[in-house]
């Protein structure tokens, strides 16, 4: 069974940095195209950043500068870093991994942001 957990989560200060994680179990990760997803309370799921299986990377403009997706085959886990977080940026955040006919979730992760 797939399994996609993301692990990085956590209450952080406007203005602080969060490392998210997503480990990939049971897939050929090197041949999906990942992606980070996020929902905040009362709102719709919205996707945030992707990168492809050629390590092609895209982001929503509100996050550009301010976040940075990366992945790393070898080790079946794609990262999002983030930076000078807003409190708009609180919500909670999928992972997701893509292919032409497969798609997975993970169960997500919360981040918080609140002085």
């Amino acid at each position: 069974q797939v399994q996609l957990v993301e692990s990085g989560g956590g209450l952080v200060q406007p203005g602080g940095s969060l490392r998210l994680s997503c480990a990939a179990s049971r897939i050929i990760f090197s041949m999906y195209d990942m992606g980070w997803y996020r929902q905040a309370p009362g709102k719709q799921r919205e996707l945030v950043a992707t990168v492809t299986s050629g390590g092609t990377t895209t982001y929503v403009d509100s996050v550009k500068a301010r976040f940075t997706i990366s992945r790393d085959d070898a080790k079946n886990t794609v990262y999002l870093q983030i930076n000078s977080l807003k409190p708009e940026d609180t919500a909670v955040y999928y992972c997701n991994a893509r292919s032409s006919a497969l798609n997975y979730w993970g169960p997500g992760t919360q981040v918080i942001v609140s002085s």
